[in-house]
């Protein structure tokens, strides 16, 4: 009878760790095209920084807070491990489609909801808290930058597989190596993916083969 009792608590201790680990949440990834203007409007359209293959990246864990990594400080063509010229910080939706010279309603946006699990929330709070505390890198040109540094987050969270700083910061070179990477597994597990077509004064880097990937589930501006 004994037996029987510590084995049936056993079970019930199991069901819960199993019900506990499998509780999910969502997390955003949140990223901006890059474009420059259309021939129509260049009397009247800015250059954006980074132009056609430009565009930027952050991971929201709530759904206005976009913690995205920048330059801080003199740019670096080559990366230094001394001088980190960079740093994470908190954009709320308003300021992170600001970032490039557009705006909340000129900016095309996608964003990839990533469903997760509570120990891989906290993971990714606790790797925001410190990486807003502390820049782990420099962003440079040859180097780390917003998609490779997003990429680096995902990877500790074991959405995609883990490479060395230098593949990353050469595999993810901007912002659409990454987005492609992440649509085709959103395609694959049915994750959500919001799309928002920016005005039509820019020509936008494009996700051709993605296309029917992508949700317009944006409320218009």
């Amino acid at each position: 009878m004994k037996f029987l009792i510590a084995f049936f608590s056993l079970s019930i201790c199991y069901s819960t760790v199993k019900v506990q680990t499998s509780i999910s949440d969502t997390i955003g990834v949140h990223f901006l095209y890059g474009s420059k203007p259309a021939k129509a409007f260049q009397d009247v359209e800015r250059k954006w920084f980074g132009g056609i293959l430009g565009g930027h990246v952050g991971i929201a864990s709530t759904p206005n807070e976009i913690v995205n990594f920048l330059p801080n400080g003199n740019f670096h063509y080559l990366s230094s491990k001394t001088e980190l010229n960079s740093q994470f910080v908190v954009s709320d939706s308003i300021q992170f489609y600001q970032i490039l010279g557009g705006s909340f309603t000129s900016a095309q946006r996608t964003t990839i909801h990533i469903p997760v699990t509570a120990k891989q929330k906290e993971q990714l709070d606790s790797i925001h808290h410190e990486y807003l505390s502390n820049s782990p890198y420099d962003y440079a040109f040859i180097g780390m930058r917003c998609g490779s540094a997003t990429y680096d987050v995902l990877a500790q969270l074991g959405i995609v597989r883990k490479m060395s700083k230098w593949k990353m910061a050469l595999t993810i070179f901007y912002p659409r190596k990454l987005r492609h990477r992440l649509l085709r597994k959103a395609k694959k597990n049915n994750w959500r993916v919001c799309h928002y077509q920016g005005t039509h004064r820019r020509q936008w880097e494009e996700d051709w083969v993605y296309k029917s990937a992508l949700e317009q589930c944006f409320p218009a501006p």
